[in-house]
């Protein structure tokens, strides 16, 4: 599937979600208190839509503890998203910092025109200069494809829903079985794993090589596996890789594909790579 395409169907799903989510209030509405009370509910599911749309973002950031990174605390970064961005045709996002030492990035946001990307602190002293290109490339194809308005939203969404079984009090346990296979069914529904193969595939072509960006996923899976990590298992979509162990409540929103499988393409893409290493 081509980025174009992908991306219309990106804008679609958004616009599917509103209209499901509006039909949704609009029965409800209909069922309490008939036409007038139908009226207010979607009205009000219009206002819960558009305030979604321009501040899931912050809350997406707000949930995996991110801070906003200054010009002058990382200008090398900054340039270097800067010119990614320029080359791949989106407004620069707005940086953040996650102060962990696990290497991770994430995009969130609305689009080619206002989104943010987020860095761990781990990712910048981990990363070869490289990697972090690829990395950072790999974010900006989910921008301009569109993925981070999905993504960001169903996110939100399913973050809300596994909130909602805290009121349960002693039940809580309960809930929390029965609200999040569907937060995760939804986010399956919503997201394809497609995604993130197009977005590799994107970056290479900005990085100029595959190379940079399968050498950043074998560091940062293999880091996945050996530094200790907790989190809301909603967050997993964002992330370049699946930061979480696939066990318990993290395995149901598991939405990337295989690492291996990745890495697999993405060295395809360049099949003479052994013999030029060797050549080395």
């Amino acid at each position: 599937m081509s980025g174009t395409l992908l991306a219309v169907r990106n804008v679609l799903k958004a616009w599917a979600l509103l209209v499901v989510a509006c039909a949704a209030l609009a029965g409800i509405g209909w069922l309490l208190g008939g036409y007038r009370l139908l009226s207010i509910f979607v009205f009000c599911g219009a206002l819960l839509a558009a305030a979604l749309y321009w501040t899931s973002d912050r809350v997406a950031l707000g949930l995996v503890g991110a801070r906003e990174l200054p010009l002058a605390e990382a200008p090398g970064f900054h340039s270097t998203v800067e010119r990614l961005a320029a080359l791949a045709g989106v407004v620069k996002p707005r940086l953040y910092l996650i102060p962990d030492g696990l290497p991770r990035a994430l995009a969130a946001g609305r689009g080619p025109r206002g989104s943010a990307l987020a860095v761990s602190s781990g990712l910048l002293a981990a990363a070869t200069p490289a990697e972090l290109e690829a990395v950072v490339a790999h974010e900006l194809a989910h921008v301009r494809n569109r993925d981070v308005v999905v993504q960001t939203s169903v996110v939100v969404l399913a973050a809300t829903l596994l909130e909602l079984s805290r009121i349960g009090g002693w039940f809580q346990r309960a809930l929390l079985y029965l609200l999040g296979p569907i937060a995760a069914a939804f986010v399956h529904l919503m997201l394809s794993r497609n995604r993130e193969f197009l977005a590799d595939r994107d970056a290479a072509v900005l990085c100029d090589s595959p190379h940079p960006l399968a050498d950043a996923l074998v560091r940062l899976d293999a880091a996945a596996e050996l530094v200790e990590f907790a989190g809301s298992p909603t967050t997993e979509p964002l992330y370049t890789v699946n930061p979480f162990l696939e066990e318990g409540l993290a395995a149901l929103f598991v939405t990337h594909p295989p690492v291996a499988e990745r890495i697999r393409r993405l060295r395809a893409m360049d099949p003479d790579w052994r013999e030029k290493l060797r050549a080395a």
